[in-house]
C-alpha cells in the first residue's frame, strides 16, 4: 500500500470516529491504527527472524527465484521468497544477489524498496 493512501485511511478514521462519536470515536480509531501498524511491524520481523538463520546470499534455486520474480515486488517479498537476505553488490541503485549451490545468481536492482529489474546469471560449463 502507498504510504500516501494510508496516511489517507488513517485520517478519515480518525474523522469518522471524531463525527460519529466524539472524543470515544477518535480513541477508537487510534487503537485500530496503533494495532495495524503493530501487525505491519510484526510481519516485518517474522520475515526478518526467518532470513537470520540463512546464509546471506543464498537460495535455495536462483533459477526458482528467477521464475517468481515480477515488477513491484517489495524487498521484504523477495526476503520471504529467498528466505536470506541478499548479498549487497551497489549502493545506488540498491543492487542485491542471491546464489544457490549451483553458482547460478540472481541480481535484483530496487529503487525505492521496489523491484524495478533483475537478470539470472548463470555458469558456463566450458572449463
Amino acid at each position: 500500500m502507498s504510504p500516501l493512501v494510508g496516511w489517507a485511511l488513517a485520517a478519515a478514521a480518525l474523522a469518522a470516529g471524531w463525527f460519529g462519536y466524539g472524543w470515544p470515536g477518535v480513541a477508537l480509531a487510534l487503537s485500530v491504527i496503533a494495532f495495524w501498524l503493530l501487525l505491519q511491524f510484526s510481519r516485518t520481523l517474522r520475515v526478518l527472524r526467518s532470513a537470520a538463520r540463512s546464509p546471506v546470499g543464498h537460495v535455495a534455486s536462483a533459477v526458482m527465484l528467477h521464475a517468481k520474480l515480477h515488477p513491484g515486488m517489495r524487498l521484504t517479498d523477495v526476503i520471504r521468497l529467498t528466505r536470506s537476505l541478499g548479498r549487497q553488490v551497489r549502493d545506488e541503485p540498491d543492487t542485491y544477489a542471491w546464489r544457490d549451490a549451483g553458482g547460478d545468481e540472481v541480481v535484483i536492482v530496487f529503487v525505492d524498496g521496489r523491484c524495478t529489474r533483475w537478470r539470472l546469471h548463470r555458469p558456463s560449463d566450458a572449463p
